[in-house]
């Protein structure tokens, strides 16, 4: 491949593509009493509602990791606070029936040598079963594998069905 003038370079993005992943925003707070009810009372306006949290907590801040039924909406909310946010692609995955349903989708991530770097439960979701959300190291790779052992993947239009 050339670089250069008049080389044909793509410039598609990973949200650009066809993925069912849904966003992540990671907002820095600092740690004090109040903070986290200040950031999701921010959401209180509109119809956007948190679907899934996490808190890691460090000594002078915290990490919250929050996923939007509204992404879109949710990020111009936080810029506008002024919050530093990091934001991040994740699979959605639902939990198939069985007494472990996490074992069927370690395994199938495991025979793809896909590591999970971060995973939570969503408070609500679109359909009957439980839904985890993972960030892992290879996105494509784990969306092939996980949809070829079928399992479901929820993307951001289902999660706006949420409320």
């Amino acid at each position: 491949m050339s670089i250069g003038e008049g080389a044909a370079i793509d410039f598609a993005t990973a949200r650009g593509r066809d993925y069912p992943t849904i966003r992540q925003f990671t907002v820095f707070l600092e740690n004090r009493v109040g903070q986290l009810l200040e950031l999701v009372r921010r959401f209180e306006v509109g119809q956007i509602t948190i679907v899934g949290l996490s808190i890691n907590d460090a000594t002078e801040c915290a990490f919250v990791r929050i996923i939007l039924n509204r992404p879109e909406q949710g990020r111009e909310i936080l810029e506008r606070a002024g919050l530093t946010i990091i934001e991040s692609d994740l699979l959605c995955v639902e939990l198939p029936g069985g007494p472990q349903p996490m074992v069927q989708i370690c395994s199938a991530l495991l025979q793809a040598e896909i590591n999970i770097i971060q995973a939570y439960p969503l408070i609500a979701h679109p359909r009957d079963y439980p839904v985890m959300a993972l960030m892992v190291d290879n996105l494509e790779a784990a969306v092939e594998m996980l949809s070829g052992k079928g399992l479901s993947l929820i993307n951001e239009d289902d999660l706006a069905e949420c409320e």
